[in-house]
Order: structure tokens, then C-alpha cells, then sequence
């Protein structure tokens, strides 16, 4: 198929492929609800295509295209299980079209020299794609949405995140200007539980984000996001996140905070914890709260701190382990630990709350 073919081809199977909820794009009616397309770019909208309603269903969290077999197929996990969309299929072709364009429309470039890319296209909406041949059976594109209300720390208790004893002592906690760290496995519901307890700051306080992808979507009305930048295709242009640590430390920040704890950037975090900015707040990936210290050793070799060092900083730092899970009713609180030395001198962790 020639490329101005695949071109064509993409916004017709997208609008006519039986995609949950697709239809021909044309203008909103009177008074339609806000949703999380309005106001993407025209590029982006054109990429997606017949995909846009479903990006706009209130329970989506990610849409999943791949191509199997020589066919594209789609799945969507409308609240932590994945299902096929049955009947929908595509060429590859219009699936690699739908990749590379999606990636242009969030700023980067996608070809064989550089199969694989994530940027956001507006409004949260993140985008990661992949092409052949390190994609070995086609193209794939993964794409998350943000929820479309965040959701309050009141509305999480009554969901089941955790008892009234546990939801007073998380307010103890952020009223008291302690740092806390939100660990869990995938899925687990970190970014949102950050963000539900962020939203009960004082409303004078300063909020300072970082991230890789910026994915924390605060109602508090005094927040500055800073989101990390990839370098250019040539190599130019990198901000890293802890150049943007750095950086919120010049911006008189109230609260710092991390979004997600994966590399280097750990020390930064830990040495401006440890220097009188209280209230910080971060999450860090780890399946079980025992798990903690030696993710957090990892990290700070990263940074080229030993394992003694990190152990006096992080307990010096971080003030309560607040470890999640997901299960069939949603996600929950299951453990608040406390760093703590052990006598050897080895970060270890004591749990307060089962």
C-alpha cells in the first residue's frame, strides 16, 4: 500500500471499524459535556479518528492497538481488566500510519531509525508507539487517559481505599508536613491516591510536580507542573527530572513533590527532604512494603550513593511508607510503614498500620 493509500485508509476504518462508540467526527451539539478530546489539536484529532469517543468513555483508562497475525486488533481496560473490542480489525499499514501520526501530533518523529516514542497529545492523554522491527509483529500503540474528575480523598475512603482510623491518620499526616512516599505495583492506584491527598493542602500552600509524563491532575489552586522533555531525534534538548528538581528548589515550593520515583533523580529528592522542604510526596513502584528498602538501595546507586548512605538519608527524609494494592473492588491502602535503621545499619522497615 503506497503511503498516501495508508493515509486515506486510516480515517476510514477508524470511523467505520465498529470501534465501542465510534462515529463520524462532526461538530458537538449545544451544551455537549466536557470531555478529554476537547480542545486536542487538529493533528491529534485527525490521528485519532473514529477513536475519539471511546477515548471519551468516563471508565477508560488505556486503549491498546496491535497488530497479531497480520491484522490490527483493539482492547481497552475500562477499570484494571483488559477486553478485545470483537469484529474490529485493521491493515497494518493503517495501524503503523496511526502511530507515526500520533507521535507527530505530540511533537516527535517515529520511523525505522527511531521505532519507539512517547509524548503526550493534550489534556493528559499520553501515547506510546513502536514500530517493526523492534515490534517484530507490527506496529503498537498504547494510550492512557487521565481520569476525566480526580477523585477526591473523601470519595476514595467510601470506595474502600482504607477505614475511618487509617483516612485520619493520611490527614494527620499531610496536616503535620510529613514526607510521604505512595509505593505499590502496577495499577495499583499510586497517581491518584498522591493526588487525592495532595488536594487536602492548605489552600496558601505552593505545590510543585515533577515528572517524566505529567499524569497528576490536582483541584488544589496553587500547583506548578513541571514535566520532563526527551531529547530531539538529534540528540538536543533533554530536561531530565532531576534537572526539574532542581529546579522547583529555586521556585519557593511548599511541597515537592515526585511523581514517581525511578532513577537517579532519588538523591536530589532525599537531600532537599532532608533540608527543610517538609511536606514532600512521591510514589515508587514495589509489589509488597518489604520490598521498599531494597528499591530505594537500588535507586540511590543509581545515583552512585552506598547503601549506608542512602539508609541514613531516606529515614532522615521520608516519614511514613503508605503501600497499595488493587483488587477486585478497586484499589486499597494495605500497609503504613516507617523506615527505619537496622542494627547492622541497613534501611529496613517496620510497619505501623497493617
Amino acid at each position: 500500500m503506497d503511503s498516501g493509500a495508508a493515509r486515506r485508509e486510516i480515517p476510514t476504518f477508524l470511523q467505520e471499524s465498529g470501534v465501542p462508540g465510534a462515529k463520524r467526527q462532526g461538530g458537538s451539539a449545544p451544551g455537549a459535556r466536557v470531555t478529554r478530546t476537547a480542545g486536542l489539536s487538529l493533528a491529534a484529532r485527525r490521528a485519532l479518528g473514529g477513536l475519539l469517543p471511546l477515548l471519551d468513555e468516563p471508565t477508560l483508562r488505556d486503549v491498546l492497538v496491535q497488530v497479531r497475525n497480520g491484522r490490527g486488533q483493539l482492547w481497552a481496560d475500562r477499570g484494571g481488566v483488559l477486553a478485545r473490542a470483537n469484529g474490529w480489525e485493521a491493515p497494518p499499514a493503517a495501524i503503523h500510519k496511526l502511530a507515526t501520526e500520533l507521535i507527530a501530533a505530540g511533537g516527535r518523529h517515529l520511523d525505522e531509525l527511531h521505532p519507539c516514542a512517547d509524548v503526550q497529545i493534550g489534556n493528559g492523554i499520553r501515547v506510546h508507539a513502536v514500530l517493526p522491527p523492534i515490534s517484530a509483529s507490527g506496529a503498537a500503540v498504547s494510550i492512557r487517559v487521565p481520569r476525566l474528575s480526580p477523585l477526591t480523598f473523601s470519595a476514595l475512603v467510601r470506595a474502600g481505599l482504607c477505614d475511618a482510623k487509617t483516612a485520619a491518620h493520611l490527614k494527620y499526616l499531610m496536616a503535620s508536613r510529613r514526607n510521604i512516599l505512595i509505593t505499590g505495583g502496577t495499577g495499583s492506584g499510586k497517581t491518584t491516591v498522591l493526588a487525592a491527598l495532595l488536594d487536602l493542602t492548605a489552600a496558601h500552600e505552593r505545590i510543585i510536580t515533577i515528572e517524566d509524563v505529567a499524569e497528576l491532575r490536582l483541584n488544589h489552586q496553587h500547583t506548578i507542573s513541571l514535566e520532563a522533555r526527551q531529547a530531539s531525534t538529534e540528540g538536543i534538548g533533554e530536561v531530565p527530572v532531576d534537572q526539574l528538581l532542581r529546579e522547583a528548589l529555586r521556585m519557593r515550593p511548599d511541597r515537592i513533590v515526585l511523581g514517581e520515583c525511578r532513577g537517579a533523580e532519588i538523591a536530589t529528592l532525599l537531600a532537599a527532604l532532608n533540608t527543610g522542604h517538609d511536606g514532600g510526596a512521591g510514589t515508587l513502584h514495589a509489589s509488597g512494603i518489604q520490598e521498599v528498602p531494597s528499591r530505594l538501595e537500588a535507586l540511590g546507586a543509581l545515583a552512585g550513593l552506598d547503601s549506608r548512605a542512602l539508609a541514613r538519608q531516606a529515614v532522615s527524609a521520608l516519614h511514613a511508607i503508605v503501600q497499595l494494592a488493587a483488587g477486585p473492588q478497586g484499589f486499597r491502602i494495605v500497609a503504613i510503614g516507617q523506615l527505619v535503621l537496622s542494627n547492622s545499619g541497613d534501611l529496613a522497615i517496620e510497619e505501623v498500620m497493617p
